[in-house]
């Protein structure tokens, strides 16, 4: 059964925060609040974790799984960055967008897109978001909250609750959290390339 911790969207409580890096450190599965909607994540190494968010998600090997980084710097140990996507990730974050990048070698392989060999990034714009990951120091491993037969995300911290509880080990409520879909930009071409216009905003810059 899942704990249930209700959380300040805005000055999360760090008492709480540190109590689901705990969790997550211990092999936990949580749900949490983005900047885009609420998430399924676990610690980067977590097999057994991710290999449950591929059953309740019903994935394949083809998805791009996704990163929750710090900074900069944290993303360049996970994805090649060149100057261009330096420059653009560097404008557009923190923020609602995902970055699809080559991935290095210190990813592991069960991480990245199985053909293209790349890795999703987030600097999401999110308090709860930062605080985790600025907690557990490494990147947090991240995967939209979308059921199977559903193209949204679920919003309602309750209704998260309600259907996952015995699937996961904690949900942070944050109250209800309005699904947008990320902008998806990649850099696995020579230009970037604009994949998905979704809550942010990219006007004048390709």
């Amino acid at each position: 059964m899942a704990q249930y911790f209700q959380v300040h969207p805005k000055d999360p409580q760090q008492r709480l925060i540190r109590r689901a890096v705990e969790i997550i450190r211990q092999g936990g599965l949580i749900v949490y609040p983005t900047d885009s909607g609420y998430a399924f994540a676990c610690q980067l190494d977590n097999k057994d974790a991710l290999e449950r968010i591929r059953r309740i998600r019903q994935l394949g090997d083809a998805h791009n799984f996704t990163l929750v980084c710090i900074d900069l710097s944290q993303i360049a140990t996970f994805a090649k960055i060149n100057n261009e996507a330096f420059r653009l990730i560097k404008t557009l974050t923190p923020g609602p967008f995902t970055f699809i990048l080559p991935a290095t070698r210190e990813t592991p392989r069960r991480l990245q897109h199985s053909k293209r060999k790349t890795i999703g990034i987030r600097l999401p714009n999110n308090p709860i978001t930062m605080a985790l990951v600025e907690e557990l120091q490494e990147p947090l491993f991240s995967s939209t909250l979308i059921l199977p037969g559903h193209e949204d995300a679920m919003s309602d911290p309750e209704d998260i609750r309600a259907r996952l509880e015995k699937e996961v080990d904690l949900i942070l409520d944050a109250g209800p959290v309005a699904y947008q879909p990320t902008t998806i930009i990649g850099f696995t071409e020579a230009r970037p390339e604009l994949i998905r216009q979704g809550k942010g905003t990219v006007d004048g810059l390709f």
